[in-house]
């Protein structure tokens, strides 16, 4: 992902050298009433680039932060509960409600169960 990423800026800083080499001619922006900017295009347009970026790449960052001190959370809290179900004894044997002479005698099981004759109780 790394190299993906790479490669999509060393793209786009040719593209804007190339931009620059055929467009550095001054324009003048006009700010306010009386203020005029007088300044080259391609600055204009990494000035305008850096301002679009800035925001978002902020945003991303934040959420990103975010999210890492969640997981970090989870895994602690997770962390915290394996460790407990490790040092709690384990839970004692229940014995089965369908023991082989419970059934035999039809004890605990409905009569819908236990089966008739030709069918084996269950």
């Amino acid at each position: 992902m790394q190299i993906v990423r790479t490669v999509v800026w060393v793209l786009l800083l040719a593209a804007l050298l190339v931009f620059s080499a055929f467009n550095w001619t001054p324009v003048e922006v006009k700010i306010w009433q009386g203020m005029v900017l007088e300044t080259k295009i391609p600055a204009l347009v990494i000035v305008s680039f850096l301002l679009g970026l800035l925001p978002m790449w902020l945003l991303h960052q934040g959420s990103k932060w975010r999210l890492n001190r969640r997981i970090s959370s989870l895994e602690t809290a997770h962390r915290t509960a394996v460790a407990n179900a490790a040092a709690a004894p384990p839970p004692a044997a229940r014995e089965s409600r369908d023991t082989p002479a419970a059934t035999a005698a039809g004890g605990d099981v409905p009569a819908a169960d236990r089966g008739g004759p030709g069918k084996p109780p269950l």
